[in-house]
């Protein structure tokens, strides 16, 4: 288990030979919005543990691309194959995509199909803050499941919207995670805590929280006290700030991976009203 230390298409009308009159473009397709379980009855949750390979990790929000697909978000070293010490996705191993995904409280394994280290593999990305906290990846639903899933976050509810603006030290956060090192203590999953604020252009943050993130909390949603999703836990550090937790911005990996792959990749907000601290 792991916490580790657009193509844009245009179509034009076409002059017909020997006419005056252009073609006209046809419509957009009609993006479709996927039918959620209630909250009281859905067994796909953030926060519900994935295993890829041999690691187990906890996922955060969920995702829709307008295609009709639904995503479960988990971290990107979730399936890393080079060992907790691996810690930069531009040079660690990953099992590739398509690499099938057992999700707890789904009948059928999701799909792993984006992970931000392959995907800045690929580019040979330069960047070295998004090499060492870009850390996102994507599980496709099997379609039989999206009836079994809500995109509320357990205890907190939310998210309500994707945070752009980072933390300011201080500020109050909150976090689901459901490591199997918890042993099923539910009560010891939500964690309630504070940013110490934005670095690395951004790209990550650094939070307190009690408890704090263990291994197999990996990937856990994060949230600001608007209940604005802030990001995806990736890291337990031992310093400068020992048993604090690095957590990698969402906005920051979203946009990354519309620039590579997923244009249309958005936050689906919970159905539930944020209670935060109540």
């Amino acid at each position: 288990m792991h916490l580790r230390p657009l193509i844009a298409t245009a179509l034009v009308g076409v002059l017909a030979v020997g006419a005056a009159t252009a073609t006209a473009a046809p419509a957009p397709a009609k993006q479709r919005s996927p039918a959620f379980a209630p909250a009281a009855t859905a067994t796909v949750t953030p926060g519900v543990q994935t295993i890829t390979g041999p690691g187990q990790c906890t996922a955060n929000f969920v995702f829709t691309d307008g295609t009709g697909a639904v995503y479960l978000g988990q971290s990107a070293h979730c399936a890393s194959t080079g060992g907790s010490t691996a810690t930069n996705g531009c040079l660690a191993g990953s099992l590739p995509l398509g690499t099938p995904v057992r999700v707890t409280g789904a009948a059928k394994p999701g799909t792993m199909v984006y992970s931000s280290w392959i995907a800045m593999q690929q580019v040979a990305e330069k960047d070295a803050n998004a090499c060492r906290y870009n850390d996102f990846a994507l599980i496709r639903l099997d379609p039989s499941d999206v009836g079994r899933t809500n995109p509320s976050v357990p205890v907190f509810g939310g998210p309500v919207a994707l945070d752009s603006d980072g933390t300011s030290s201080g500020e109050q956060v909150v976090s689901y995670g459901n490591s199997s090192l918890r042993f099923g203590l539910r009560d010891t999953s939500p964690k309630r805590g504070v940013s110490l604020g934005d670095s690395a252009q951004g790209w990550t943050h650094t939070v307190y929280t009690a408890t704090p993130g263990i291994p197999g909390d990996s990937g856990s949603a994060v949230l600001d006290g608007s209940g604005r999703a802030i990001g995806t836990l990736s890291t337990v550090a031992i310093a400068p700030y020992p048993l604090s937790n690095g957590v990698s911005d969402l906005a920051h990996e979203i946009a990354y991976a519309r620039s590579h792959g997923l244009p249309g990749l958005t936050l689906v907000p919970g159905t539930e009203k944020f209670r935060g601290f109540l």
